[in-house]
């Protein structure tokens, strides 16, 4: 898809340098490409922490330690 963009030129400049390319193209699919991937772990964090573990940390230790932890 062809788009026509007005980027700040000091943005530019710190993005190309950042990128370690010349090509605007390319440091800018680089950009979103990274910013997607920053956004899926920030997802998939969000995902783990809002899960609620069954047992304590003191019951898992508990359960260790009694041998109730192997199947």
């Amino acid at each position: 898809m062809k788009t026509l963009l007005d980027i700040d030129d000091e943005l530019m400049a710190q993005l190309l340098q950042a990128a370690g390319t010349t090509v605007k193209k390319k440091a800018v699919v680089t950009a979103i490409e990274s910013f997607l991937e920053m956004k899926k772990h920030e997802k998939l964090a969000d995902l783990i922490g809002a899960y609620e573990f069954a047992y304590t940390q003191k019951e898992l230790e508990q359960m260790r330690a009694d041998g109730q932890g192997h199947h």
